[in-house]
């Protein structure tokens, strides 16, 4: 089975299942999101056969893959704006509150859009970044 074919599958079906209701679970224990991240990892790792050296940072890179956290918080940005501009008034005031502060200690779903990126989602960016001025 090819690279290709691996992130395929990982895309279309595994972490479909991993990110399940993921707009909700963002905001879960910081834990709980590593331990998706080390799965993903582990995917990563043995899709492309790459020895235990390599930076999971690479790997995700090379595979064009988002970390878990990020995939996460692009999804609950899709999943508000798509409530936000439903016809019917009870699913959009949930949506249009104002988060609290950022020490405030009720956290919401929707907080996780101004939480700050993780390290591992960083250094992918970055990455990412410098590929993508390389090939211009």
């Amino acid at each position: 089975m090819s690279l290709r074919d691996k992130r395929m599958i990982y895309t279309m079906c595994i972490r479909l299942v991993m990110t399940y209701a993921s707009p909700v679970f963002a905001r879960a224990h910081p834990d709980a999101l590593y331990d998706l991240q080390i799965l993903q990892n582990k995917f990563c790792r043995s899709a492309a056969d790459a020895p235990w050296y390599v930076r999971n940072s690479v790997l995700h890179r090379d595979l064009e893959l988002q970390t878990i956290s990020k995939f996460m918080n692009d999804a609950s940005e899709r999943f508000f704006d798509i409530a936000s501009s439903h016809p019917n008034p009870l699913l959009v005031a949930p949506v249009s509150y104002e988060p609290p502060l950022l020490h405030h200690f009720c956290r919401r779903p929707r907080n996780v859009l101004i939480d700050p990126a993780d390290d591992l989602t960083v250094e992918v960016e970055k990455l990412l970044e410098l590929n993508k001025m390389a090939i211009d």
